[in-house]
């Protein structure tokens, strides 16, 4: 669905990842962790197509990024739900009509798709925030508010970056479980965290696969997780 085959990427001519190959198979779940500043996020967004590799090659579900106009990416960039690190909303736009944003911008209707909406507020627990701003609400509640948003376009592939740094340990785990729900549903799944707890409380419950950046380069984690 999405590979990685030597790629390099560099800033400002310093090199922050070099000769990446990773493959990421319909249905699997995977860790990504390192130390801050080691190339997560950039890494995720390779993963994509919002960054082109300075080397090697990315291929979106069997299409080589380079090879793609900006349109074609954001058509394939419907297939991958995205969480960001520092999610974003829209502040004068109540919680349901943010998660649906993907709807208007992909011209489907809100209105058709009305009943997915419910229940993607149902199933993050949201159904009594529907109506709130942005604003009012708690850390928890925007990561799942940012999940239902990269999900409302029933994607194949979700990618969430840090999804639980800035909440508690129990909607840690709460959001961990819509992750895995979602991976059961056969989603693919790969989530950036240095949170290794997180990561072993998870294993428990899915068979993942942690992968590790470390000088600039892909490991697989081994048992010390």
């Amino acid at each position: 669905m999405i590979e990685l085959e030597n790629v390099a990427y560099s800033y400002s001519g310093g090199e922050l990842l070099s000769d990446i190959s990773l493959k990421l198979a319909p249905g699997s779940f995977h860790f990504l962790t390192g130390p801050s500043g080691s190339g997560k996020t950039t890494l995720m967004k390779l993963c994509y197509g919002a960054l082109l590799p300075t080397a090697g090659h990315v291929r979106l579900f069997d299409a080589d990024v380079r090879s793609l106009t900006r349109d074609d990416v954001a058509l394939l960039r419907r297939r991958v739900g995205v969480v960001h690190q520092d999610c974003q909303f829209l502040d004068h736009l109540p919680v349901s009509e943010n998660i649906a944003l993907p709807l208007h911008v992909s011209g489907r209707s809100a209105e058709a798709a009305g009943e997915d909406l419910n229940d993607l507020l149902h199933w993050v627990g949201l159904t009594e925030r529907a109506h709130a701003l942005p604003a009012e609400l708690s850390g928890g509640e925007r990561q799942r508010a940012a999940l239902a948003r990269a999900v409302i376009m029933s994607p194949d592939v979700v990618l969430a970056d840090e999804p639980t740094g800035n909440v508690d340990w129990e909607m840690s785990q709460r959001l961990l479980r819509l992750l895995i729900e979602l991976n059961r549903m056969g989603k693919t799944v790969l989530i950036a965290t240095h949170d290794l707890s997180l990561i072993r409380a998870t294993k428990a419950h899915v068979q993942a696969r942690v992968l590790r950046i470390a000088n600039r380069r892909i490991q697989l984690a081994g048992a010390d997780l």
